[in-house]
């Protein structure tokens, strides 16, 4: 099996992209997370979700402190190369606050605009 190619992503300037995170069999979003080259490569040979923490700069494998693991099942890049996606078998929730997605009653409100004819 040959290694994916990394050069392939867009890192922004910090060298991290975000990635998407959907559970894979409903399809639902869980989180917006980020990684670097190396957590990508430790998120590929080991099977489990790892991002790179902004705010603490460091690695960080999903459920290793909670408990709620994400298997993955799937990783792919949009069109741009810029952002990955992220298919997972979620165990628990995905947020750190308990809730089963991040999103979870968060909405801004938004009325949809209707649009004259």
């Amino acid at each position: 099996m040959t290694s994916p190619d990394l050069t392939r992503i867009a890192w922004n300037d910090a060298g991290l992209a975000p990635v998407i995170v959907q559970q894979h069999d409903t399809r639902d979003v869980l989180m917006l997370a980020w990684m670097d080259a190396e957590a990508l490569q430790r998120t590929l040979t080991g099977g489990r979700a790892v991002y790179w923490s902004r705010s603490r700069q460091e690695y960080w494998r999903k459920g290793d402190t909670s408990g709620n693991t994400q298997r993955v099942v799937s990783v792919a890049l949009d069109c741009d190369a810029d952002t990955i996606l992220l298919q997972v078998d979620q165990q628990g929730p995905a947020c750190h606050t308990g809730t089963s997605t991040c999103f979870d009653g968060r909405e801004l409100g938004f009325a949809p605009v209707q649009e004259e004819v």
